[in-house]
């Protein structure tokens, strides 16, 4: 049963690190990398890691996706400044 849940969490893994390179668009890569960190956090409890678990589930879905989504805001802004300037 561990093996399968394990194998399961793998293939999941696997998954969600594919669709974040494969996906262009920055805001869903961030999205897309939140989901990636809860997932890698259901591996490492799996793993019987629980506290590597909740630091990969505060830094790797929710600290690290939001600021890449502040800066993507702040490019988008200063891009947006500068043509209406011109």
């Amino acid at each position: 049963m561990d093996e399968a849940v394990i194998a399961v969490a793998l293939v999941l893994v696997a998954a969600c690190a594919t669709v974040a390179v494969a996906t262009r668009d920055p805001v869903r890569q961030a999205l897309v990398l939140s989901v990636l960190g809860v997932v890698l956090a259901v591996l490492f409890t799996v793993l019987q890691a629980p506290d590597v678990g909740l630091s990969q589930l505060a830094v790797g879905s929710a600290l690290t996706p939001l600021l890449l989504l502040l800066t993507v805001r702040k490019v988008r802004r200063r891009r947006h400044r500068e043509e209406g300037g011109k």
